[in-house]
């Protein structure tokens, strides 16, 4: 069992990562990670593609028909920035997780090879790899498997988002962890193409982009199994949003709606999840 205790707390962290540098952004991790463990977090929560960015404006270059040499030198640079699993680097985060005695997930972006996921990974206070969660999993297979807190690590700061955050923890009678960057402009290398003088990318007015224009306002936010807020959307700075969780509150909820229960009709609908690892090509003999 994840939290042995009928309550916990839980630390959602709205940073940004120091952007394509993975050393630099597991310090600035091991930094929030001790600050949320000093305050008493059982579980810490980091934001989609914080090790080591999210290509904000970007997207290499590639257009209808090319793909410049400029783009493909920066794809590069951001798969020399991801997480190999396992890797020193991977180590580095469990030893993080063992050190201060937390729950850790942590929104990377997974490299196998040539190829990059969006991966959120779960590390257990022992250090040790509980999951490695890649897009896309249909939802009701989490419930389906009695989840109790949903983390969203994303990287959406419109305000219909914490309305699908309220919306899938009242569906799913669990908690939800919402988690996004606060970003600037000056988070990213000065050589980042959309925001050299010379590129063509503007800001939504036209103008150019300043160090300290906004590209992610965060809102990270802590939603209850009825859909109403424990922490309030955070926006435009930089913060630790904390959580006090009971599990008394999921049974409360559940009284009078269970998604994976009656409500699901197992009668009329079933849903098939095939959780193997996937191989694109067989080859066989004659």
């Amino acid at each position: 069992m994840l939290f042995p205790s009928l309550k916990f707390k839980v630390a959602a962290v709205q940073a940004a990562p120091v952007a394509f540098d993975l050393e630099a952004s597991i310090r600035k991790l091991e930094r929030f990670t001790r600050t949320a463990s000093e305050a008493g977090a059982d579980l810490v929560v980091f934001p989609e593609g914080f090790l080591s960015a999210y290509p904000w404006r970007y997207a290499f270059d590639a257009t209808i028909g090319a793909r410049e040499p400029r783009g493909r030198q920066w794809y590069a640079r951001y798969h020399r920035s991801a997480v190999a699993i396992p890797s020193p680097e991977f180590d580095h985060l469990c030893s993080i997780a063992r050190d201060h005695h937390v729950l850790l997930s942590i929104g990377i972006i997974e490299k196998e090879r040539d190829t990059l996921y969006c991966t959120a990974i779960l590390l257990s206070r022992k250090g040790e790899l509980l999951s490695a969660h890649r897009k896309l999993i249909p939802t009701t297979a989490l419930y389906q498997q009695g989840i109790e807190v949903y983390i969203a690590p994303n990287a959406d700061d419109l305000p219909a988002w914490a309305a699908s955050m309220q919306h899938i923890a009242k569906e799913g009678r669990c908690f939800v962890i919402s988690v996004n960057q606060f970003t600037r402009v000056s988070d990213f290398p000065s050589d980042y193409p959309p925001f050299t003088a010379g590129h063509h990318d503007r800001q939504p007015d036209g103008s150019a982009w300043t160090p300290e224009a906004i590209l992610s306002h965060g809102g990270s936010c802590i939603v209850g199994p009825l859909g109403t807020f424990i922490a309030e959307p955070v926006l435009d700075q930089e913060a630790i949003v904390y959580g006090e969780l009971s599990r008394g509150d999921l049974v409360e909820a559940r009284m009078d709606f269970d998604a994976v229960g009656s409500y699901s009709r197992p009668d009329v609908f079933t849903l098939t999840v095939n959780r193997k690892p996937g191989t694109n090509v067989y080859f066989s003999e004659g």
